[in-house]
């Protein structure tokens, strides 16, 4: 099998998904939109489409109209094709609105080691279903989405009711925690200006340290999440390349 990856800084990669996948013999080819690589045209020759975070909202097309490229590709992808894609952070809201949903910005932004609840549909979801409820994940984001869209199921929210993820069609989800994460994501991710500041509004100025340690306590647990989740979602990608639809959408394109 082969994915295609979506990125918006070179910092925000599949992260521990990388190993997961060189382990089960997956490649993956980046596309990496800021630096201005282009989306490939024929995407049909890919297995599973995920898309990564970025410090960007998806509203700035005026200023990277590359974003709105993306949101047309991923809308082929989800809604024309139904095909197998797994967004996080930023590609759990561009999933949102290129199939009809809607993003804003939040309040104050989420950022630390936080828990996330499953509803009663994330428990029976094919993504989800046995991961234990709360569970513990990242979150380190100043958007979110608002409103789903139409044929979307809600899988998880936090304890403030924030959706925290869902599922577009039957194999598109989008979340908006972090699982992917690394021993260096939180060192990484801090030398980018945006982070940095929405980190230092909601933890402070020594807020940096603070995350490191949580999120090296939580890691095993949240890397054991991390692999749960990407082996339900390649069990769905080998489900959708054997099936008969997948096969006459893949030559009717």
């Amino acid at each position: 099998m082969r994915f295609l990856v979506f990125q918006h800084i070179g910092v925000e990669h599949p992260g521990s998904f990388r190993d997961f996948m060189a382990a089960d013999g997956i490649a993956w080819d980046v596309v990496e939109l800021d630096r201005g690589q282009p989306i490939p045209d024929a995407m049909e020759r890919y297995d599973a489409l995920m898309v990564m975070g970025g410090p960007m909202d998806v509203w700035e097309e005026a200023r990277l109209p590359w974003l709105a490229d993306e949101k047309r590709a991923i809308r082929r992808w989800v809604v024309e094709r139904g095909a197998p894609f797994l967004g996080i952070c930023l590609g759990h809201q561009l999933l949102a609105e290129a199939a009809g949903g809607s993003v804003g910005a939040m309040d104050a932004a989420e950022v630390g080691v936080h828990s996330v609840h499953l509803t009663p549909e994330g428990r029976r979801d094919g993504l989800l279903a046995g991961i234990d409820t709360p569970f513990t994940c990242l979150q380190w984001h100043r958007a979110e989405v608002k409103a789903l869209p139409p044929d979307a199921a809600l899988c998880a929210v936090n304890e403030a009711g924030s959706m925290q993820a869902f599922r577009y069609g039957s194999r598109a989800y989008g979340l908006q925690f972090h699982v992917e994460i690394t021993d260096a994501t939180i060192r990484e991710w801090g030398e980018v200006p945006e982070y940095r500041s929405s980190l230092e509004a909601v933890m402070g100025r020594d807020g940096l340290a603070l995350l490191e340690r949580n999120t090296r306590a939580a890691l095993p647990a949240i890397n054991a999440l991390a692999k749960r989740v990407y082996s339900s979602f390649v069990g769905q990608v080998r489900q959708y390349a054997r099936a008969p639809m997948a096969v006459v959408e893949t030559a009717g394109e």
